[in-house]
């Protein structure tokens, strides 16, 4: 599976949300598994998209197609837009689906991992954060994605934010010492996002 992760500053809200409700019409769009986004909590203007494809033959066929592409609709709406592909390696918890409805928040953490330590780091993702946020009663699921430079991203959905904060309290220090995530990574993003569902696809 191909994740997409799209993040931007959003310069008209109103018509930045009536564009992306034209992303329905992907539905049907063959390869393509999913969408949804919402808003940054700690940046108001900061949009992320999430969208799901089966693989990179579907999506390329699927953006080559410009003239019937939603984002055009979208055009001077947003600034610094900043795209990535990820090929899924691993399920959060398991069996991840591109599906929603569960949800209201999605954590989406990107790592660039120094490259002697990237073999590490997956390892940790495996043996010790995937068990801390599986058994937190509120994640509901998520996916764990690298794309090429040792860039990696885990994207995990939460059915609050109140049940992810329950997480955090419960030792992020704790486990990021015991995965020694500062020995293997160089820089780190993150983000918390509240989904828009209207923004579902």
């Amino acid at each position: 599976m191909l994740v997409k992760w799209i993040r931007c500053s959003v310069v008209d809200r109103h018509g930045f949300e009536e564009g992306q409700r034209k992303w329905a019409g992907l539905r049907g769009e063959p390869g393509f598994r999913g969408q949804s986004g919402g808003w940054s909590r700690t940046r108001p203007d900061v949009a992320h998209v999430f969208a799901f494809w089966e693989n990179r033959v579907f999506y390329d066929s699927f953006m080559a197609r410009e003239q019937d592409h939603p984002a055009t609709g979208q055009a001077g709406t947003f600034r610094d837009m900043q795209v990535m592909l990820f090929e899924r390696r691993f399920d959060v918890k398991t069996g991840f689906e591109p599906e929603f409805t569960e949800a209201d928040v999605v954590r989406v953490a990107h790592s660039s991992v120094h490259e002697d330590r990237a073999e590490h780091f997956v390892l940790m993702q495996k043996q010790v954060w995937n068990p801390a946020m599986a058994g937190s009663p509120g994640m509901v699921r998520g996916v764990f994605g690298e794309a090429p430079g040792n860039e990696f991203l885990a994207l995990s959905m939460w059915k609050s934010s109140a049940e992810r904060g329950k997480y955090r309290a419960e030792g992020a220090q704790r486990l990021a010492a015991r995965a020694q995530t500062d020995t293997d990574v160089a820089a780190l993003t993150g983000d918390v996002v509240r989904l828009e569902p209207s923004w579902t696809v």
